[in-house]
């Protein structure tokens, strides 16, 4: 089988899994290109990409251009000459970038194209109570996630699945996928379709922190998914009222039962031994949860952590 120069364009964990599967395959990686490193966290300690740091243990060239159109950042990967640039969670991309290999640009989009094109599919498709999600190579043209279908595949999400778990498969699934477009591309044996016009699809925008407050105004069911869509990260979050000071609660994971309980939504009873917070139908019990200030922890455990439940209010 005929095996293509790659460039490879990634950042995070989710990239680095595709990127080890063509490394590993009969296919050559030439270069990766990933994000500049920068500072984060507490002492401010420099962070590698997941990307940068497996290229790097395997010998492989890194880019990190602050600018994609940077003249001499584009002529170096040009004497690569690249048949073809993989792309897995990354940026976006100038058209003089993903136009330069012979074959072109192809993307790996965790989601069954065009539903759920965007920044977080894998958040939207829990959140959403989908009973499927998979995965998607595309070629990349100047619209965002519009490109030609190569290859998908599908993936049953799991009952009471969060995202965490659902990104981890997919993560794996998606790996080789992107080796088989790279096989099929090579073969000349995949033919691209246009993606199929949908009047709405559903779409995963960006998630920023307003989005991921918890609406205790809705159905359980719709309660319990948003937050394992949102569960471990960004996390689904309410604010509590503890003795006149607000805190922040995330909550990563619970149970529900429906209920005509007659009370208004978001309020909550909670005393050493129960936490239960009422919906617009029913009764959500968190089962993992992390205060603001505190580390994630058992319901049992955050209970513990209490003296007095006098004045805690749910906000």
């Amino acid at each position: 089988m005929k095996s293509l120069k790659v460039v490879f364009l990634g950042t995070p964990e989710f990239a680095k899994t595709s990127l080890e599967a063509i490394h590993q395959s009969h296919h050559q990686v030439v270069g990766v290109v990933t994000v500049a490193d920068k500072a984060s966290g507490r002492g401010q300690k420099i962070h590698q990409s997941p990307v940068k740091v497996y290229a790097e243990e395997n010998n492989i060239p890194v880019f990190q251009p602050e600018k994609l159109r940077n003249p001499e950042f584009l002529e170096e990967l040009r004497k690569l000459d690249a048949d073809v640039f993989v792309v897995v969670a990354f940026r976006m991309m100038p058209k003089v970038l993903f136009e330069m290999p012979k074959m072109g640009t192809f993307n790996l989009h965790a989601s069954l194209l065009p539903d759920y094109r965007g920044a977080a599919p894998i958040n939207y498709a829990v959140i959403n109570g989908e009973e499927k999600s998979g995965a998607t190579t595309f070629f990349i043209n100047e619209k965002i996630d519009e490109g030609n279908i190569l290859l998908q595949q599908e993936i049953e999400i799991l009952p009471d699945e969060n995202a965490g778990s659902l990104h981890d498969r997919l993560m794996e699934m998606g790996s080789g996928l992107v080796v088989k477009t790279l096989d099929g591309l090579a073969e000349n044996a995949i033919e691209e379709k246009p993606q199929p016009q949908v009047e709405h699809p559903k779409n995963a925008y960006k998630i920023f922190k307003e989005d991921t407050r918890i609406k205790w105004d809705q159905s359980s069911k719709t309660v319990h998914q948003f937050i394992l869509g949102m569960s471990p990260y960004p996390a689904a979050f309410t604010t509590l009222n503890i003795e006149n000071e607000e805190k922040g609660l995330k909550i990563f994971n619970g149970k529900f039962e429906l209920s005509d309980h007659g009370k208004p939504a978001g309020t909550l009873d909670i005393s050493k031994n129960e936490f239960r917070i009422y919906t617009q139908d029913g009764i959500y019990y968190p089962l993992e949860l992390q205060l603001e200030g505190k580390k994630r922890m058992s319901m049992k455990d955050f209970l513990n952590g209490f003296r007095n439940f006098d004045g805690i209010t749910l906000n």
